[in-house]
Formats: structure tokens, C-alpha cells, sequence
């Protein structure tokens, strides 16, 4: 992983597309003459730099020293930062919303209270619309302090209909933010560990999750109540690999969206994450024709020039679409094809690099090298999972962790290096006791891996014959089929059996299963 550049304000000025670049520096020179804007001058020399360089900096601009460097440079920051909130003020409802908050105070300190409790409204009528309720909330309680303070018209009855709207208001809020915090927990641990991997784990997980879930009203609900109650089901049977579960619930999130649509603008991110978490359920139960129909979905809102866009959307789009886009090759056995992208793909880590957490970095490698051994590279296959393999923090995705070197073992032994599978076997072996991750599955690979060099030529075939066998026995457990998501083991030993490439073998389940 490529470490990040510790000065903020360059990290910022690096983020900022052309537009923004534009805008602020007519945001720098509105009053006036540039010349003796110190903080514009630092920003055209940070602009010019492809890393940060604090002494080319002072000889580009000698009228900052060094020991004002860092007010400077704070004070660039916080232009950088009101001249990007007024540039994106038009795309983002809560950013407008703050800003008719501020001019209510305004109004208030000036002595003007109804002009105040007149925006207040507007405030609050725009924040339910755009299912924005904190907002609400805020401008409600300002609202209440004008009128316990003054006398602007008649309260009779206005008492209790502000008591009631609090009393609501906090309802909603306490139910968003329970589950929302809900989802929270349930995709840190899904980050963590992966699939429930043991009966005590998944009894651990329906019990936290029975003692923390609230009951949905649907016709009372607002859209965030419903969007954090769906959001926090999927993760939970996401995580307990109930795939038909997890299916439904994110079409009831995606379908929220689509019956309020003019929330796709105010939360795209929410969105995108309903149909990319639509479409792992779909692919999870091979739900080909769905999934299409869903990836097309998210490719068109993609190429919507009317959507809304920002690094963060943008990235969130390279991340979902690639990802299943891959998932579509994996269903079709087109490895070969898939190869294709991954250029593209390499080319958007680079670029989204900074927003890209490890863990969908670590995902990304581990798809991109199934590709490669889907298609015969094995040499390429070892290279990306050696990414995955090499990352320090062992603890981040122990299931891809796992995965990545027994794939690995594969790799090696089908690319003909005889004289380092015996290494390979040990390493897996000790990192797999270490973490306390040996399931069924496992084991049997594993075993079969270590006696495999030793294995007669004539007796591969039967010895293949037996380990499909065994491990067809332990899928039909629900609980152990996790290890087949990461690694179609089964489709590697029918190529084994067949005499036929992986490819061949995926290609031809793809048949049957349409």
C-alpha cells in the first residue's frame, strides 16, 4: 500500500479537478489584485509540485519565510475549504441548509425574530423534504429559543405543537441513529472476520442482533429510518451468508430509491451501496439474469451526465462497477476476457489511491489474481496474491487472508514449482494456526496439498475424485460453504478430473445454469 503525504493542504490541492482549481482562484481575487495574495501564491507553487518539497516552496515564494510557513499554509487550508463549500453549495441540500441556518441567526441577532422564525420554517420543510432530520432538529430547537425568549404572536397552542414535533423529531432521529449505528458494528465485524465461520459465532451474532434491532413502522418510518433498518439487515445476513435474505432486503433499499428518486441526488453514495450490495446477493445465489439486469442499473446512473459528481462518488463507482463487472466473468467462466480490465483497474487504484481503504485495495488483488488463474496465469496469479500475502496487518480480512495463500499453494503447485511448495506448506500451515481460522474445507485442501508431491502420476485422478468428494460433503453444511465463495476449489478439481482448463469447466456450469 503507497503511503499518503502527510501536508493536508497539499493532499487537498492534489484532490481538486480543474473547475475547482478555476473557481478558487477567482474565489482568492474577488476583492481585487492577486499580487499580494501570499496564500494564492503558495497555492500556485503547491499546484506545480508532484510532491511536497518545503524548501522549493521558500525559493518559489520569498515573501513567505519559514517560520510563517505554517500559519500560511493554514490559512490556505481554510480558503481552500470556503471556496469548495461555496462551489459545492448547488449539489449538496444539507450545505444550502447550514447556510440558511447561519442567516437565521443573522436575522435573530439582528432583532428581526420573525423574519428568523420565517427562514426557520423554510429551513425545516427543506430538511424533512430532503430527509435531512438533524438539520431539522437543529433549526426546531433555535426555533423554540426564539419564542421562550419573545413574544412574536400568539402561543395558544403553539407550545404544544412544538412539544409534539420535538417529541417526533427525536423519535425518528433515535430510531435512524440506532440502527444506523447498527450497520456500523455489523460491517466493522463483517470487515474483521469475514463470514460467521463457526455455530457459536453465528448464535453470538443472531443474539447481538435480536438485542439491538428496533421494529420498522413502514407507513410512519421516515426514509432514513427505512434506509438504516434495511441497510442493517443485509450486513446481518450478509454476514450469516443467508443470501436470499440479504437479497431482499437490499431490493427493499434499492427500491427506496426508487420511489423517492430525487434522493439519488441527495444520497448517491447510499444508492450505489444499495445496488452494489444487491448485486452480491444476486451473485452470491447466481441470480445471473437479475444481476445483469442490476449492473446495468449502476452503469447508467454512472453515465448519467446529470448525476452528481465528486472523488468520492467517482471512486465509490470505479470500486462497484469493477468489482462486479469481475463477478460477471467469474459467473460466465470468461477469465481471459476479464483480463481485459485489468489495466483499468490498476489504473484507478493508482488514481483513487487516497480514498481506497486496504481492505477494498486487498479485495481488488485477491479478484484480480482469481482472473489470472481462472485464465492459466499462474506466474501472474502468485504475483497479486503476494499483495494480499505481504500486507503487515495480518487482523484486516483474516478470510482473504486465508484464502490468498491456499490459492497461492495452487498457484504454485500448477505453475510447476516443485521446490517451493514444501515452504509454502509450512508458511500456510503456521499462518493458518496462528489465526485460528481452520475450517473443514481448509484442512482438506490443506492436507491434500501436502501430500500431493508425493502422489504417483496414475493415482492423481482418483486422489482428485476423492477430494471433490469430501468437500462436497462438507458444502452441503451451510455454515462451511463460506470457503467456496473466496475459492471455487470444486470447479479446479473437475478441470483436474476432465483433463479441461478452469475455464472450460466454469464455462460449461454457466450452460447449465442459465
Amino acid at each position: 500500500m503507497s503511503s499518503i503525504s502527510q501536508e493536508t493542504v497539499f493532499q487537498l490541492i492534489k484532490s481538486l479537478a480543474p473547475s475547482e482549481k478555476r473557481h478558487f482562484r477567482l474565489f482568492a481575487t474577488r476583492q481585487g489584485a492577486s499580487g499580494d495574495i501570499k496564500f494564492l501564491q503558495l497555492f500556485d507553487a503547491l499546484d506545480a509540485m508532484s510532491a511536497y518539497d518545503e524548501e522549493r516552496v521558500l525559493r518559489q515564494v520569498p515573501g513567505i519565510k519559514k517560520v510563517q510557513l505554517a500559519n500560511q499554509k493554514a490559512n490556505l487550508y481554510k480558503q481552500l475549504l470556503a471556496s469548495l463549500r461555496l462551489y459545492h453549495a448547488n449539489q449538496n441540500a444539507d450545505i444550502q441548509l447550514h447556510e440558511q441556518l447561519d442567516y437565521a441567526r443573522v436575522l435573530y441577532n439582528k432583532g428581526l425574530y420573525q423574519q428568523s422564525l420565517k427562514m426557520l420554517e423554510k429551513v425545516k420543510a427543506a430538511a424533512r423534504q430532503n430527509a435531512h432530520l438533524h438539520i431539522a432538529l437543529t433549526a426546531h430547537t433555535f426555533e423554540k429559543q426564539i419564542e421562550q425568549q419573545y413574544i412574536t404572536h400568539s402561543l395558544e397552542g403553539r407550545a404544544e405543537a412544538l412539544t409534539e414535533e420535538t417529541t417526533a423529531l427525536l423519535g425518528h432521529l433515535g430510531r435512524i441513529h440506532h440502527n444506523s449505528d447498527l450497520a456500523l458494528r455489523l460491517y466493522g465485524l463483517y470487515v474483521k472476520m469475514g463470514h460467521t465461520r463457526t455455530p457459536e459465532e453465528c448464535s453470538d451474532l443472531k443474539s447481538f442482533f435480536k438485542a439491538n434491532v428496533t421494529a420498522l413502522n413502514p407507513k410512519a418510518a421516515s426514509f432514513n429510518e427505512k434506509l438504516s433498518y434495511y441497510q442493517s439487515h443485509v450486513w446481518y445476513h450478509y454476514i450469516l451468508q443467508d443470501f436470499k435474505a440479504c437479497y431482499r432486503y437490499a431490493q427493499k433499499w434499492v427500491d427506496l430509491f426508487e420511489e423517492e428518486p430525487q434522493m439519488k441526488q441527495q444520497q448517491t453514495t447510499n444508492y450505489i451501496k444499495g445496488l452494489h450490495n444487491l448485486l452480491l446477493a444476486l451473485y452470491n445465489t447466481l441470480y445471473y439474469s437479475k444481476f445483469m439486469e442490476a449492473l446495468k442499473k449502476l452503469e447508467d446512473f454512472a453515465a448519467d451526465s446529470n448525476r452528481r459528481s465528486n472523488p468520492n462518488i467517482e471512486m465509490l463507482l470505479f470500486l462497484y462497477i469493477y468489482t462486479n463487472r469481475i463477478n460477471a466473468y467469474f459467473m460466465q467462466g470468461r477469465f481471459t476476457e476479464g483480463l481485459r480490465i485489468v489495466p483499468e483497474i490498476r489504473h484507478n487504484l493508482i488514481v483513487f489511491q487516497q480514498q481506497l481503504d486496504p481492505h477494498r485495495q486487498l479485495v481488488f488483488y485477491y479478484k484480480i489474481a482469481s482472473l489470472y488463474f481462472g485464465s492459466g496465469d499462474y506466474k501472474s496469479t502468485i504475483l497479486y496474491l503476494q499483495k494480499i500475502i505481504r500486507y503487515k496487518d495480518v487482523s484486516l480480512r483474516e478470510d482473504i487472508q486465508c484464502f490468498a495463500r491456499i490459492l497461492n499453494l495452487i498457484a504454485h503447485y500448477e505453475a510447476g514449482k516443485d521446490e517451493l511448495l514444501e515452504y509454502q506448506i509450512k508458511s500456510v500451515y503456521h499462518f493458518l494456526g496462528k489465526m485460528n481460522d481452520r475450517q473443514p474445507m481448509q484442512v482438506a485442501i490443506f492436507e491434500f496439498l501436502r501430500h500431493l508431491p508425493d502422489i504417483k502420476p496414475l493415482e492423481l485422478k482418483p486422489a482428485f475424485v476423492a477430494l471433490k468428494e469430501k468437500l462436497l460433503q462438507i458444502s452441503d453444511n451451510p455454515l462451511y460453504r463460506r470457503p467456496f465463495l473466496y475459492l471455487d476449489i470444486i470447479s479446479w478439481l473437475d478441470s483436474k478430473i476432465k483433463n479441461q482448463s478452469v475455464q472450460q469447466v466454469m464455462q460449461g456450469k454457466f450452460k447449465t445454469m442459465k
